[in-house]
């Protein structure tokens, strides 16, 4: 498993390694998401990577949404 801990290194992750477009919907249905822990893949995302990596990626898709608002 990748751990990451920098916004850079997650962007870099995110669109590089993964291929996915960080768009305005994209971010913000993921903030939507990772908001809800009882959305059945934000319980996943907490049992694989725990509960402070969930508010380090949420700050992230914040920081993310906050740029592609320029």
């Amino acid at each position: 498993m990748i751990q990451l801990e920098t916004y850079e290194q997650w962007r870099h992750c995110i669109t590089d390694i993964c291929r996915v477009e960080l768009t305005l919907p994209y971010v913000e249905a993921r903030l939507i998401a990772l908001r809800n822990p009882g959305d059945h893949e934000t319980s996943r995302f907490i049992s694989s990577w725990g509960e402070a990596h969930r508010h380090r990626v949420i700050a992230w898709f914040v920081q993310a949404r906050h740029e592609l608002a320029g």
